[in-house]
């Protein structure tokens, strides 16, 4: 598994890498992930199951992004690869630079590779005209496509070109038992409004300055808890300022992964703004946390929850009071249940049926053969009348690199790594649970 996005940053991809890796260890894979270093986060880290991750030193530019280096990251990427005996590479988010240049460099050294589409990207802006254009460099010679929901289906298949029939839709998924509802943690004498994301342009965070002001007028005992981080946190804060709303809008800040859920509880409807979301898992955790969810209604969320979980609003400051206003009465009047939905989604986001799925594909890649470079530098021909020729030079120098690493640092003398002891580690853990007594959380979780 390749991306930029790992812990201890947080977010959807983040989660999304972290517990598919888990379920895949479980069915009997060894998986690796590779991602950027974080502040002093370097170098190789083992998590539970033997997850090891390598934090790679590289330049991070904007929002964990890493500067793309063209052929700067394929020497440690190959040393990785041949030193945990890799066979697949799995890259995860088009924003990220590493998971850009280990499909291609992969695809240079031979192995299968598979690519995950957690976001949807227009068409007309400038940035998304070179993100796309990008996008279709990378999956051009590319064995398989991954992506979260119908709707990224048909977003990532018109943006790269792709034949549908080597694209799935896999959702992500949720542990429903982690985010069991708590109603002794709720304020009785407010209705408590969560906002727990990204504090970016794209997670619609102007909506959400426009809409708390009007909504803390029009009720009264109706107060936000915001939770995030971002470079639009300074609206927010004054907004906060301006309208004098310090005891009806508290600031989290960045809240950590095993602290979401102790936020989610504090509230009864959760707020998601977002401007484009090709899943968002932030609402499923939401309604698992027994709180009913108000969002726009964009990209693939109307796929994600039953329309009795959830009210929709148009990505509009008017429209979203409207549904805000709705959802408060819904609360007041008791007309919804939110503490029985997570009887309801434990079942129906599973990652034990993401990994099995996802699995299936590995399986099927894996019976694909490689084309030979002639075939390749073809695909990457029919990408553009002039970059198809810079992308062609691009992987003609790769394949160069390549000979040249095989030649000054041949393969036989990269160690290999120790196989994780995965039995020794279970009994281990079993002995500890034991010894704790019952009523402990296991280890293994």
């Amino acid at each position: 598994m390749v991306s930029d996005f790992f812990y201890p940053n947080a977010g959807g991809v983040e989660s999304h890498l972290y517990h598919l890796s888990q379920r895949l260890i479980q069915r009997g894979h060894k998986v690796v992930i590779i991602t950027h270093a974080y502040g002093n986060r370097t170098g190789v880290r083992t998590l539970t199951n033997g997850l090891k991750v390598y934090h790679v030193p590289m330049v991070v530019v904007f929002q964990q992004a890493t500067v793309p280096t063209l052929y700067g990251f394929f020497p440690i990427f190959r040393s990785i690869v041949i030193r945990e005996q890799i066979s697949i590479v799995h890259g995860h988010q088009a924003f990220s630079s590493m998971c850009h240049e280990a499909i291609i460099h992969a695809r240079t050294m031979g192995l299968k590779t598979c690519f995950t589409d957690h976001s949807l990207f227009g068409f007309s802006d400038p940035a998304s005209i070179v993100m796309n254009k990008f996008l279709k460099f990378t999956l051009s010679d590319i064995d398989h496509v991954i992506c979260v929901s119908h709707t990224s289906k048909e977003n990532t298949v018109l943006r790269a070109a792709l034949t549908p029939q080597n694209v799935s839709a896999i959702p992500n998924a949720v542990i429903a038992s982690r985010f069991k509802p708590d109603p002794s943690m709720q304020d009785p004498n407010v209705i408590t409004i969560v906002v727990v994301s990204r504090q970016t342009y794209r997670k619609g965070m102007d909506l959400l300055v426009a809409v708390v002001p009007p909504i803390c007028r029009e009720h009264p005992k109706v107060r936000f808890v915001i939770g995030g981080d971002g470079p639009k946190r300074i609206d927010l804060e004054q907004m906060r300022e301006k309208h004098l709303l310090h005891d009806r809008v508290e600031l989290l800040g960045s809240v950590k992964a095993h602290e979401v859920r102790k936020t989610l509880v504090r509230g009864q409807i959760f707020l998601n703004t977002s401007l484009t979301e090709a899943f968002c898992i932030g609402i499923v955790e939401a309604a698992c946390a027994g709180l009913l969810v108000v969002s726009t209604k964009v990209g693939g969320v109307p796929e994600v929850l039953p329309k009795h979980m959830i009210l929709f609003a148009q990505p509009e400051e008017e429209d979203l009071v409207l549904a805000l206003g709705r959802a408060i009465e819904m609360i007041r009047r008791k007309e919804v249940q939110p503490a029985k939905f997570n009887d309801e989604l434990k079942d129906m986001y599973s990652w034990v049926n993401v990994a099995e799925r996802t699995e299936k594909v590995y399986d099927a890649i894996s019976q694909t053969r490689h084309p030979p470079l002639i075939e390749r530098l073809r695909s990457y021909y029919g990408c553009g009348v002039i970059v198809g020729k810079l992308f062609c030079m691009f992987i003609a120098l790769d394949y160069l690199l390549w000979i040249y690493l095989e030649w000054i640092l041949p393969r036989d003398q990269i160690e290999l790594a120790p196989k994780f002891p995965h039995k020794k580690f279970k009994k281990m853990c079993q002995r500890a649970d034991k010894e704790d007594g019952p009523g402990t959380e296991t280890r293994m979780s």
